[in-house]
């Protein structure tokens, strides 16, 4: 059996409430995003990325003009970076154990000082909270051993993502930080546009295309296991009666998704390998049953190669 030193435990409850004070903090991330960057479609312009150091914006425009700013959640280091293009830089302590609300605060000021004033909706959004994000003083459980066993596991899990996006032919995103989910997703699209579950906001935004979407969350209420996901939209009738690779991969009807949880993943001899696995079956089933063109289902198993 493969050693899991660097595909760690993550149980849900356990790390529950730093989970929740991390998730709100990734919120204020994005929603800078929302204000600053330019809309995409599919509201790729809201996403963040993960890498080596945790949670980041893209380069955002400064709302004054004088260029670029990144901010940033340093899980390593536990502060948020604060970053101009320009040189300048700020620091926000993530602990011991500071509110969501005394967090936010900081850095909105923080982000005033090097790039000019800014204004968010600091309502939070897909949380089961509903407390302002500057004003949420619930939220302040943050033990740095959990957030490093996070960004571990996070990190290998954007390792698979990355892996099963690259030899893609089609249209796909990167692999995005989506903290209204607090999850890490890629979306593959066929080129075909799709109709909205519904008209709310979101759905009518995010959903108006053919898509195969794949990826891992830390859990949640819902589904308290971390685990590998997939799903397309729009499924057709029957798309649920599938069998992936492993076997123990299955369909989550509560969720409308199939899974594989984390821990049989770090449990295999192979993790990367079987977690990747699950996720070219999710789009090998996915592009036969909603009518994809055969070639974009084979450029996942890279054929043709992409490079040759």
């Amino acid at each position: 059996m493969a050693s899991t030193t660097a595909w760690p435990d993550l149980p849900y409850e356990a790390w529950r409430a730093t989970r929740d004070t991390l998730h709100g903090h990734t919120q204020v991330l994005g929603k800078l995003a929302v204000a600053l960057a330019p809309p995409q479609p599919e509201l790729q312009h809201a996403a963040l990325r993960l890498t080596a150091r945790g949670w980041e914006t893209r380069l955002l425009p400064a709302p004054d003009g004088s260029g670029g700013v990144v901010v940033a959640l340093d899980l390593q280091r536990h502060v948020a970076v604060l970053e101009h293009s320009d040189g300048r830089r700020r620091h926000v302590p993530l602990g011991p154990h500071r509110s969501v609300g005394a967090v936010t605060s900081e850095v909105l000021e923080a982000v005033g000082e090097l790039a000019g004033p800014v204004t968010i909706d600091p309502r939070p959004q897909e949380t089961p909270w509903s407390t302002p994000l500057d004003r949420d003083d619930e939220h302040a459980t943050y033990d740095p051993r959990q957030v490093q066993a996070y960004l571990a596991a996070a990190s290998r899990a954007a390792l698979v993502l990355a892996d099963l996006r690259a030899p893609f032919r089609g249209r796909s995103t990167p692999v995005n930080a989506w903290w209204g989910s607090f999850d890490l997703a890629v979306g593959l699209f066929s080129g075909r546009p799709a109709d909205p579950p519904s008209d709310a906001f979101l759905m009518r935004n995010a959903m108006d295309a053919e898509e195969i979407s794949v990826g891992w969350w830390p859990g949640d209420d819902r589904y308290p296991r971390a685990a590998f996901y997939g799903y397309a939209h729009p499924a057709p009738p029957g798309y649920s009666d599938a069998r992936l690779d492993p076997p123990a991969a299955r369909w989550e009807a509560g969720l409308g998704e199939f899974v594989l949880d984390w821990d049989d993943v770090r449990g295999a001899d192979d993790p990367h390998g079987t977690a990747l696995a699950f996720l070219r079956s999710v789009v090998r089933h996915s592009c036969g049953v909603c009518g994809w063109v055969p070639s974009l289902a084979a450029s996942v198993d890279a054929v043709p190669p992409p490079v040759s």
